[in-house]
């Protein structure tokens, strides 16, 4: 009310004399018109008038002053007390997130006073400086949980000419950056919208990764029986979820249930994986599952899509594990153990006559592994296009830096000995050679982002796919054939049984069969890390096609430089936990430093006591992590963590904008959290 007589005031003063002048200058037009020797007058009128609208004006500046100051602390102290009595918690903080300020409903929701000056962090510790100091623009959101109650954070930031009228703080106290947090408490609808998730239906597949080869291991009239087991088991375990399981096949099921329970499936870790490898009836060999989890699909049928890629990712890494996948989002639970090799040939066969398919359906192929090439990689190429030259068709490998250990495998293919000019054709050139008839041939990764030149998967039509590593999140996208193995011990020794399939009888020469040799002696580390059966029959293969071991023994030889700083490596390693082995490859005069990383890693495991070794390398402003262990731990799940990959044995990382001492650190982290949530046992 008083603020409104106040505007009246002001009004008024400020208006009289404007009419007063009107009125005089209408006097004046008048009295000119009628009598000229008015104007006499008319200017004394006019002077008499300005002496005394200046002395209004004078003599009401400071009534004007006064009532204007008495307003501005008066609407001060209103909007303070309005802030003060405010139901909604508010808070006002300074740079350095300590509390300035905070008004009746924050303190009667914290139990802190208005003298209680800590920083907010002691209460909300999800409001800190550094999440403060990131804030852009003038304001954020953000979800706190204070007690059992939810609160959405409204974070203002403030300047001083913002806060004077509501903070009631002196000068002094004020910083250059204020900022000004309101609480609006969200829990019955944080409630309201977990209860709607957790009714939500999760899809699921569960499939016996080794249905067949158990049944085989046993009698007759024993197969019932294990079937009858696997059944309960798989049964009982999902009941605890009110689930719904339907038998789809005889090794295959369908599985049902609301995602409440998924929290209670991951705290046990998914303890079927382990229950399943109890069902005995004379079996030798465990009975491992693979389970797949579609999980928040716009529809049904779309979580059921996503069930089916996870199941298919899941028995892509070997099995035995659980993969739940969450639109883009994936988790992987299980796949410690060392999975159990397939015998059977029959998958082999059908991936040897889809591959022979694709070769004659196009004009040529170029082949490419991964960045960094290894004999592997180099070899399985090779493979590759000696069964598209048996085919009548033209291949280009594409490689691009030549390591020292690749080296004198690549100078065995010289034109000279009848191999092509542009047989390898590097990252400048090779796409000159892709047409819409050309397949992309990618062997020993199924990364897109660790091909050797990653332009290649968009420019092919077709794109086909041979690795032996276990699949991840981040995979090749819609190849029109893929062939991942985790079992096999390399990928040469896949393209060397696939090649035996071809209806042609396919030659290689002595050159081709050592290439393809030395990738899988330096990938099983002569043969003692992850063969089977099948490994020794590939590499019999090779042998009987002109492999000769005395050759590629002297091809894979190192030189002294090489040998001293793998050495180095070695004794400079430092013991972690009692059997993890650390070690740093700090040599800079060698031609492949991330070679000797491995060989080194490899070396380590020859140590009494090693579970595992982890060898890190700086090179090409990355650090190159090379895993590896013998048949207690698995590398790739601890890869995995670190933005890796590989194999349950032979795994590594490529970490950017990091030190040696840093990823040191992770390592270590990263080891100790997976002991104490038992998914390591030392």
């Amino acid at each position: 009310m008083n603020d409104i007589r106040l505007e009246k005031k002001i009004k008024r003063m400020l208006s009289l004399p404007i009419w007063f002048g009107l009125v005089i200058l209408i006097m004046g037009f008048v009295g000119h018109v009628i009598e000229p020797k008015f104007d006499v007058a008319y200017a004394s009128i006019v002077a008499v008038y300005v002496i005394a609208a200046v002395a209004f004006y004078l003599g009401s500046a400071y009534f004007l002053r006064r009532q204007m100051v008495e307003f501005g602390i008066g609407y001060g102290v209103l909007q303070k007390e309005i802030l003060s009595s405010l139901d909604t918690p508010y808070a006002l903080l300074d740079q350095d997130a300590k509390i300035l300020w905070v008004n009746k409903a924050f303190a009667k929701l914290t139990e802190k006073d208005k003298s209680y000056h800590k920083g907010i962090c002691t209460i909300f510790p999800d409001i800190n400086k550094d999440w403060l100091s990131k804030i852009e623009g003038s304001n954020s959101k953000k979800s706190v949980r204070y007690d059992d109650k939810h609160f959405k954070v409204d974070v203002q930031k403030l300047t001083f000419g913002d806060l004077l009228s509501e903070s009631g703080v002196t000068e002094k106290e004020i910083t250059e950056v204020f900022y000004s947090v309101s609480f609006y408490e969200d829990t019955e609808l944080v409630r309201a919208k977990k209860k709607v998730k957790d009714q939500r239906l999760v899809a699921g597949l569960v499939y016996i990764d080794n249905y067949e080869d158990a049944l085989n291991s046993i009698e007759d009239v024993q197969r019932s029986m294990l079937t009858a087991i696997i059944d309960r088991k798989v049964n009982e375990y999902f009941s605890q979820a009110d689930a719904l399981v339907r038998k789809l096949e005889k090794d295959r099921y369908f599985v049902i249930f609301r995602q409440k329970y998924l929290e209670s499936f991951r705290e046990d870790h998914y303890s079927i994986l382990e229950d399943i490898k109890t069902a005995k009836v004379g079996n030798e060999m465990d009975v491992t599952l693979s389970i797949g989890l579609g999980i928040d699909g716009e529809t049904y049928a779309k979580t059921y899509e996503y069930a089916k890629a996870a199941i298919d990712l899941a028995l892509g890494r070997g099995g035995s594990q659980v993969v739940e996948k969450h639109g883009e989002e994936i988790n992987f639970y299980g796949g410690l153990s060392h999975g159990t090799e397939k015998n059977t040939r029959v998958r082999a066969r059908v991936k040897a006559q889809a591959l022979r398919e694709l070769i004659l359906s196009h004009d040529g192929l170029v082949i490419m592994g991964h960045r960094i090439q290894d004999p592997d990689a180099l070899g399985s190429a090779i493979g590759i296009s000696a069964a598209a030259k048996a085919l009548g068709k033209t291949a280009h490998i594409c490689l691009n830096e030549v390591t020292f250990t690749l080296k004198p495998l690549k100078e065995m293919f010289t034109v000279e000995k009848g191999y092509p000019e542009d047989l390898f054709v590097n990252n400048a050139k090779i796409k000159d050679y892709v047409t819409s008839r050309t397949l992309i041939m990618v062997v020993d990764t199924n990364r897109p982002t660790q091909v050797e030149c990653p332009d290649l998967l968009s420019m092919g039509r077709n794109v086909a796919v041979f690795d032996h590593h276990r699949q991840s999140a981040d995979v090749i996208e819609n190849p029109v054939l893929s062939y991942v193995e985790p079992f096999s011990s390399s990928t040469c020794e896949m393209v060397s049984e696939v090649i035996q399939y071809f209806p042609e009888e396919i030659k290689l020469t002595p050159e081709e069969a050592d290439c393809m040799y030395a990738g899988m002696i330096v990938d099983t580390d002569n043969f003692l890390t992850k063969t089977g059966v099948r490994t020794f029959e590939a590499a019999a293969f090779l042998r009987r096609s002109g492999a000769d071991s005395g050759r590629v023994r002297k091809v894979l030889r190192d030189d002294m430089d090489a040998y001293k700083a793998r050495a180095e490596v070695v004794r400079h390693a430092e013991v972690y936990k009692n059997c993890f082995a650390i070690s740093v490859c700090t040599s800079t005069d060698v031609q492949s430093p991330t070679v000797i990383g491995a060989q080194a890693a490899n070396e380590l495991l020859k140590i009494s006591g090693i579970k595992a070794s982890f060898v890190l390398t700086r090179y090409q402003e990355s650090i190159y992590v090379s895993a590896r262990s013998i048949d207690e731990i698995n590398v790739q799940i601890i890869m995995e963590k670190m933005g890796g990959g590989g194999h349950l044995s032979v795994a590594g990382a490529q970490l950017k904008n990091t030190s040696l001492e840093e990823t040191k650190k992770m390592i270590e982290n990263v080891l100790s959290s997976m002991i104490e949530e038992g998914e390591i046992t030392v």
